[in-house]
């Protein structure tokens, strides 16, 4: 599968073989740290957050997670308390 922009399609090949590589030959054998793919994960990321900036997606559009007022945000305002008259 090919990368949301065509400038990321590198980077998203490095990516993977390194999650690949991590994923069989440590996470499969106990080693949880991930932190080996991170730098390759972050210059991917920016590249990404790029093309959707160019490409003009809205993600809010996409996918709710991206509303602003999301449900966990508003319960951490209010410091997760329940508003009188509910249950």
């Amino acid at each position: 599968m090919s990368s949301v922009g065509e400038d990321c399609n590198e980077l998203k090949q490095q990516y993977d073989a390194c999650f690949n590589s991590w994923f069989s030959e440590r996470f499969l054998k106990g080693q949880t740290d991930d932190s080996a793919c991170a730098p390759i994960f972050r210059i991917y990321q920016e590249c990404v957050k790029r093309a959707i900036k160019e490409k003009k997606i809205d993600l809010r559009e996409i996918d709710p997670i991206f509303e602003t007022g999301l449900e966990e945000d508003n319960a951490n305002r209010s410091g997760g308390k329940q508003q009188a008259g509910k249950s």
